[in-house]
């Protein structure tokens, strides 16, 4: 490994990729850690794990597993790379309902860079909103007592000052301007995808907090942890490790058939090849699209829960929805999040995945599947394949998603969810997923140059 350390940085182009990448990840997260010029620090973290406000600070630590944002810390990149990667989503599921979208993403790379336009737009426009959204929330709570901003920033009835209320929106949109900004850098002059490796920058920064708590618990200064259970989730991390690598680069291989064309007296394809179809096609998109849906009615029914008083039914229902949507280790909830991953993995598949498109381009290139003529019924074949590799998917993104779940229930306690997060779930499942693609990049640079890949 030391050696083929030295050989990557031993290449000048691929030496000068890495180390801007990495320079412009620290500026990520030097940004991470600067706090608004209005926010009172301490103040923010007591409204966030106290009264009407505890809620909502669970569902944003949540969100921020997966999206890159620290909006329950309030700094300068607090909205993260959401909105962006939210717009992108917007424009990709457009393309597919919106004709002039479609043809415009059929026009190649001008086509491409317009939607990029558009993109970033819808990127501002959003930001804007949840910036303003979410200031106004806090609003509230610094009027009702809590602490939220500082003094002289507030106005006699308690709300934040309209100069500082614009201000905030204004820097938290310039903030997410400037990730999205630095992620296009790194696709351009770095290596790797520049969003993508912002993401996993954040996960992997809330490693050690997890450690730490992990290692008081070991020693004594928490909740005993004994070395069974230390033992146990070590081997299932690398057991969740093993599977998800497994899974995200397995393929089902459709043995294919180019046709034979003669050139004066040359003969040219007649080759045997195989069609990659991924066996996890929708990545990571499902499990997201799960836990953001299941956090709405987590932050309706605490919120109701917090207004409800008495012992009539309506107090019962809100009461008991808060229980299940709040613990998030419930049997409803869990059915719930599997069901929405299966849901979620097809639709995304079927959104992403065009057989017929497929199957024209096959017969475009006189490319056929043996068996099966070209056109109709080899765009049939790859649909039924499909399906059946997609359920092999999402049952595999389904267990990922629950391993969360279960070593939080069963070793860790629920005050150490975010440690649970790095044995399955959203993170590690981006984190394996941007690491191999990682690789991937610097294999390309080596194998171009004669060098053997890292994996090997």
């Amino acid at each position: 490994m030391i050696d083929k350390l030295r050989i990557i940085f031993s290449i000048t182009e691929l030496r000068k990729k890495i180390l801007l990448t990495i320079g412009l990840i620290a500026v990520y997260r030097i940004g991470w850690n600067i706090f608004l010029p209005m926010v009172d620090d301490v103040g923010m973290r007591n409204a966030m794990t106290s009264g009407a406000m505890e809620g909502f600070g669970n569902m944003l630590s949540q969100v921020a597993i997966f999206s890159g944002t620290q909006l329950d810390q309030m700094t300068i990149f607090g909205l993260g790379v959401m909105p962006y990667i939210s717009a992108s989503i917007i424009f990709q599921l457009l393309a597919t309902v919106y004709e002039p979208l479609e043809k415009l993403q059929k026009e190649g790379e001008s086509g491409r860079k317009k939607i990029n336009e558009y993109t970033r737009y819808a990127t501002i426009l959003i930001c804007v909103i949840q910036s303003a959204a979410y200031l106004s929330m806090l609003n509230a709570q610094s009027a009702s007592g809590q602490n939220v901003f500082l003094e002289s920033c507030v106005g006699p009835s308690g709300h934040l000052t309209f100069a500082w209320y614009l201000l905030a929106i204004l820097t938290m949109t310039t903030g997410t301007a400037f990730l999205m900004w630095l992620g296009e850098q790194i696709d351009e002059y770095g290596i790797g995808n520049g969003i993508s490796l912002l993401i996993m920058a954040g996960i992997l920064a809330s490693a050690p907090g997890a450690l730490v708590k992990l290692w008081d618990q070991a020693g004594g200064m928490g909740t005993a942890m004994g070395p069974e259970k230390l033992f146990a989730l070590a081997l299932i991390f690398v057991a969740v490790v093993l599977a998800v690598v497994f899974v995200t680069k397995g393929q089902r291989r459709i043995p294919t058939q180019s046709a034979k064309h003669v050139r004066g007296r040359q003969v040219y394809g007649g080759a045997r090849q195989y069609l990659p179809l991924r066996v996890n096609q929708a990545g990571v998109m499902p499990i997201i699209f799960a836990s953001s849906l299941l956090l709405f009615p987590q932050f309706l029914f605490t919120y109701l829960a917090s207004q409800a008083s008495g012992d009539g039914w309506w107090t019962k229902f809100v009461t008991g929805g808060n229980a299940i949507f709040t613990a998030g280790d419930s049997y409803l909830y869990v059915v719930m999040e599997i069901v929405l991953i299966y849901f979620f993995c097809y639709f995304w598949t079927a959104v992403t995945f065009n057989p017929k498109d497929m199957a024209e381009n096959l017969k475009n290139h006189g490319t056929f599947i043996q068996g099966y003529r070209p056109g109709a019924s080899t765009a049939n074949y790859l649909e039924k394949v499909m399906l059946r590799i997609t359920y092999v998917g999402a049952s595999f993104l389904a267990v990922i998603a629950i391993v969360p779940t279960l070593v939080t229930t069963l070793l860790v306690g629920n005050e150490n969810y975010a440690l649970a997060s790095f044995f399955g779930g959203t993170s590690l499942l981006i984190a394996v997923s941007v690491a191999l693609d990682l690789v991937d990049k610097i294999d390309a640079h080596l194998i171009m140059r004669n060098y053997k890949s890292l994996l090997e």
